[in-house]
């Protein structure tokens, strides 16, 4: 499909509008479509995606920003109508073959009125592309922009419904706002949120990307991290164990053992097999994960520093230890600690860790996280953004959608 996407500005320029039409514009390329950004001001930041422009785009040309003066005194002089007029022309070369139209914020701000007027104006034209508007901010119901709005043409092509175009906010309460201020009903306009890129969030390397993707990590809720090689003593039997039981609160709970199996015992395959058959009895082939399994590659200090930001929390239930490095880290990475109350690891998460015995039930210690977790605001807002605000979750339930739409 040919797209473009209208706005003031593109990146690089900063912004929040330019951050998520840049955003949409990678999703829409890498889905296999045709992109185009027009902008009044930008540049080509992607070798996949051209950057269009259009001079009297931008809000800020000398032009627009005369005639703005006088809109904002009530004026609507020759001049918005010239302008009007060529961007009207402008716009009808650029979208030759241009199948939709996303508009961001042109029709609901005054930043660039003779825009508005000529994007009306083709809207209205047989064979025009099929046009969404992305409304972020609205100017009528904007206290500071009360003062430049005025009743009448152009200005009240910002508070009317374009019934020609789909109309697209990004919250709940921006959609009751624009209902209100168009006199629709709030059915008529769609909300696809803003979100964002984990990847590039959190910094995560290929082979991390790898896992989550292929384990399908972002789904899980909680993640539990278990960094250790596979050997006898980490006690990795009863984080399975518990496991099981956690599952009954936490369906879609998942656990991460990142090692391979300890070097030095030739033994260690022994316990290894007897932890996938414990697995299996438990029906937790896909809740408990070996990292053994997908790689036998080394794990770089990079990867496994990635899986400390990707968990919800570090799981250590080792029998003995001499020290417990799992646990600076996981201080370090801001992960709640639950862990067995020996020695050294009282030592290191004193005061800040939650202590097991290592005597105690699994439904003992899968109670002990989940009351934890259940309590801290952090760990829901948490689950909350992975689950429904990232990138390639909106724009495969919201934004795909409104391409697929005839």
């Amino acid at each position: 499909m040919n797209i473009s996407i209208l706005h003031y500005a593109a990146p690089p320029v900063v912004g929040g509008v330019e951050s998520v039409i840049g955003k949409h514009a990678r999703l829409m390329a890498a889905d296999g479509h045709q992109v185009c950004i027009l902008a009044g001001r930008g540049a080509q930041i992607d070798p996949l995606i051209p950057f269009c422009e259009l001079p009297l785009a931008d809000s800020r040309h000398p032009e627009i920003l005369a005639v703005k003066a006088e809109l904002d005194a009530g004026i609507v002089s020759a001049h918005f109508d010239y302008l009007v007029a060529v961007l009207q022309e402008d716009l009808i070369a650029q979208l030759a073959g241009v199948q939709v139209l996303f508009v961001h914020n042109v029709c609901s701000l005054n930043k660039n009125l003779p825009l508005t007027a000529a994007l009306k104006k083709i809207s209205q034209q047989p064979g025009s592309p099929r046009l969404v508007l992305w409304q972020h901010d609205l100017a009528w119901t904007t206290p500071r922009y009360r003062a430049e709005l005025h009743a009448g043409y152009p200005w009240d092509l910002l508070r009317s419904d374009w019934p020609e175009a789909t109309l697209v906010t990004i919250s709940e309460p921006r959609r009751q706002e624009l209902a209100c201020l168009l006199g629709v009903p709030p059915e008529r306009i769609l909300v696809v949120p803003n979100g964002l890129e984990v990847k590039n969030f959190l910094k995560l390397e290929a082979q991390t990307l790898g896992f989550v993707s292929e384990l399908n990590l972002m789904a899980a809720n909680p993640l539990l991290l278990l960094p250790v090689r596979i050997t006898p003593r980490k006690n990795i039997e009863l984080a399975i164990r518990v496991m099981a039981e956690l599952g009954v609160a936490y369906p879609k709970a998942r656990l991460v053992v990142t090692g391979p199996l300890g070097p030095h015992n030739p033994a260690n395959i022994t316990y290894f097999n007897q932890l996938l058959l414990l697995r299996a009895e438990l029906g937790l082939d896909e809740a408990v994960i070996f990292l053994a399994e997908h790689t036998h590659d080394y794990l770089a200090d990079e990867v496994i520093a990635d899986f400390y930001r990707l968990a919800d929390a570090l799981l250590l239930p080792s029998r003995e230890e001499g020290f417990g490095i799992p646990i600076l880290e996981a201080g370090l990475a801001g992960l709640p600690v639950f862990c067995a109350d020996i020695a050294p690891l009282r030592e290191l998460g004193e005061g800040a860790a939650s202590f097991f015995a290592l005597e105690a039930s699994p439904g003992e210690i899968a109670g002990l996280i989940s009351s934890r977790l259940s309590g801290d605001c952090a760990f829901g807002l948490r689950q909350r953004v992975k689950q429904e605000y990232t990138w390639p979750k909106i724009y495969a339930e919201r934004i795909r959608p409104l391409l697929e739409e005839r």
